[in-house]
């Protein structure tokens, strides 16, 4: 797959790089600062819903470009694994994040204090913001290593010797 004669994979996974650690950040502000809840609360569960999406469509695109260019599959092995896996962590990230974003109490930014919610699954509040938390680290640290590793992959020793 490419665009403009370049491949998918290396467009998309910039926004990737970029978008999920973002939304890693919401979401760490949504679930650690009650206070900012009403401003974080949906675009953390709306990104992370979006990260799923892109983080599949970096893994489809790097595996279509590793089939048109079968000699890469050996150099870009490791990077493979943690893309796969990073997508598939995204999932739960998810999933945790939208339930957190329903259910989690929060103020609201009206002087009123109308719009404030409510737990709605009381009991649960320490848990749904531990696995917010949990989750988000997760996928920050499969990021990171699975840039690397395609960073590696790309540059190798060139990046380390210039």
């Amino acid at each position: 797959m490419t665009v403009l004669g370049l491949p998918l994979h290396a467009l998309v996974l910039h926004a990737t790089v970029v978008l999920v650690p973002l939304t890693v950040l919401v979401a760490l502000g949504f679930a650690l600062l009650p206070r900012w809840r009403w401003l974080t609360r949906w675009p953390a569960a709306v990104a992370s819903v979006v990260c799923v999406g892109l983080g599949f469509l970096t893994t489809t695109s790097g595996e279509a470009l590793v089939h048109a260019r079968p000699y890469l599959a050996a150099l870009v092995a490791t990077h493979r694994m943690l893309g796969t896996w990073l997508s598939w962590v995204l999932v739960p990230f998810a999933v945790v994040t939208v339930v957190a974003a329903w259910s989690l109490p929060g103020s609201t930014m009206l002087a009123s204090g109308r719009g404030a919610q409510r737990s709605r699954l009381p009991g649960t509040d320490a848990l749904l913001a531990t696995l917010v938390v949990v989750a988000a680290v997760a996928v920050l640290t499969l990021v990171v290593l699975t840039g690397h590793s395609g960073a590696e992959a790309v540059w190798g020793q060139t990046a380390t010797t210039h």
